[in-house]
């Protein structure tokens, strides 16, 4: 089953998603990260300006297929995109106000919510869909392991 966490009261979310990333890849996993394309865009521009020393490789999901399975990380607006290899579904990051659909061929799914009310109450009914459907999840707030 897949294992879920949610990240609450991120107060910068594309640089925390940045971390999270070269956490990730530093360990190993692949990443496939979804959400809207204009937020894919703008963590793109991010990724390669974060961390002057500390590059996180990742590519589009149109890349070409070389490329593609060579890439730790994959910005995509659909999970559902058949050149995605295999390897690509160990972790799935959210970024979008909707449950991913398929996200439970991944084996984590990770969820980052800002301090933005509108993305609050967008994660609450994803996390209500993820406990109807019987997953259990675990709470990570940013607010709380910094007072």
């Amino acid at each position: 089953m897949t294992e879920i966490a949610f990240h609450f009261n991120v107060p910068q979310t594309l640089p925390y998603v940045c971390r999270l990333l070269r956490k990730a890849v530093n360990a190993g996993s692949h990443v496939l990260v979804t959400g809207p394309i204009a937020v894919l865009h703008t963590l793109d521009r991010e990724l390669w300006t974060f961390a002057p020393l500390e590059f996180v490789a990742h590519c589009t999901a149109d890349a070409p297929g070389g490329v593609l399975a060579a890439s730790p990380v994959v910005l995509t607006p659909s999970i559902n995109v058949p050149q995605v290899q295999d390897g690509h579904r160990q972790v799935l990051l959210n970024l979008g106000d909707s449950v991913p659909e398929g996200f439970e061929r991944f084996a984590r799914l990770i969820e980052v919510v800002s301090y933005d009310e509108i993305d609050i109450v967008a994660a609450r009914q994803r996390w209500r869909t993820y406990a109807k459907a019987g997953f259990s999840m675990t709470r990570h707030d940013l607010a709380a392991a910094s007072s």
